[in-house]
């Protein structure tokens, strides 16, 4: 095992599905991967999220990062997605 240092950043901004007035946040497939640790990593966490529900609206066991580690709440309900799509040049 290597023994390394934390990075620990000043803004931690992320993105989740749905979050309560609490801060609580639901992650959608992929995003349940690395979004809670980078939250936990930064001083302060901006989250981005498409829908606000009332605290108690989310069961516990679709927490996946508690809100303790949340200081700001942007909502965003149309969020643009944007698919990356390859691009090729004409041949010459």
């Amino acid at each position: 095992y290597v023994m390394e240092q934390a990075l620990v950043a000043d803004v931690a901004l992320v993105k989740a599905d749905v979050a309560d007035r609490s801060g609580n946040l639901r992650f959608n497939l992929t995003a349940r991967n690395f979004n809670p640790a980078c939250a936990m990593a930064g001083k302060v966490c901006i989250v981005e999220v498409e829908r606000i529900v009332a605290n108690g609206e989310l069961a516990p066991d679709d927490v996946h990062l508690p809100g303790i580690y949340v200081h700001r709440i942007v909502h965003n309900p149309t969020p643009e997605k944007r698919i990356e799509k390859r691009t090729l040049r004409e041949h010459k």
